[in-house]
């Protein structure tokens, strides 16, 4: 096997997302042959070199593992927690293979999160530059305007930079109406900043759908394995080179 970068090696072993693990290299977690490594450029060999996490000897994934995970409210989605609160990672019993997640949830939304040691597939859907989709419900503390309604869908400007077309549509009347959203970008607190743009609070949000993948008949804390067909759908989702529709007003 030819050298890789070290990053590259840890998520493709199911360590951690490439993003994660070029951190917990700066934190000199990782040796190689004994070595601590902290440079983000360095190579490696899996089958030839030594190289340790925490200690802990890697090893190449036996197979390549693909999990679909209601998240639940109240839950951080990362391998650990330094504050103590419950992770994702808790809710795979049985999971004997090392996973980890495919971006994330903040901690008070809930719904679909994928899991895998396929660190080339996790790095392809985390690309802004594959504009996977990611459809979400939302319950919110009021109704958007027409206008509103028509300004979230051409993107509004958050912190400094102006958010790609969206999908919304008005799923659910009321005085706490639900939408759905869906999105082609994952910023940080994305949905709820853009509400909040137009004086709204998200009540509730729930993740449904990513790309082809659905969140199904899953409860909250259940999960199941993808199927080969999700699997490969999932992959022809990320080929590179395609680029995101607009979003119709209808929509």
């Amino acid at each position: 096997m030819a050298e890789e970068r070290l990053q590259k090696i840890l998520s493709q072993a199911g360590v951690a997302s490439r993003r994660q693990a070029e951190k917990i290299m700066l934190e000199g977690r990782v040796s190689v042959n004994g070595t601590v490594v902290t440079e983000l450029g360095s190579k490696a060999d899996l089958e030839r070199d030594h190289i340790k996490v925490d200690g802990r000897l890697l090893r190449a994934p036996k197979r390549q593992i693909y999990i679909v995970l209601y998240k639940p409210n109240n839950t951080v989605t990362t391998v650990t927690d330094p504050e103590g609160r419950a992770t994702v990672m808790e809710l795979l019993h049985g999971v004997k293979e090392r996973v980890y997640p495919v971006g994330r949830l903040d901690y008070h939304s809930e719904g679909l999160l994928l899991l895998t040691n396929d660190g080339d597939m996790a790095n392809a859907i985390m690309s802004a530059a594959t504009h996977l989709p990611k459809t979400y419900v939302v319950k919110a503390n009021g109704a958007l305007t027409p206008d509103q309604q028509q300004q979230f869908r051409e993107g509004i400007p958050l912190s400094g930079r102006r958010t790609m077309p969206a999908g919304l549509k008005l799923i659910r009347e009321g005085d706490n109406p639900w939408y759905e959203v869906k999105l082609y970008e994952g910023r940080n607190n994305q949905i709820r900043l853009m509400f909040r743009h137009f004086g709204r609070l998200v009540e509730k949000l729930r993740r449904v759908r990513i790309g082809p993948l659905e969140l199904g008949p899953l409860k909250p804390s259940q999960f199941r394995y993808l199927t080969e067909e999700e699997v490969q759908k999932l992959k022809r989702a990320i080929q590179p080179g395609k680029r995101p529709p607009r979003e119709r007003e209808s929509e």
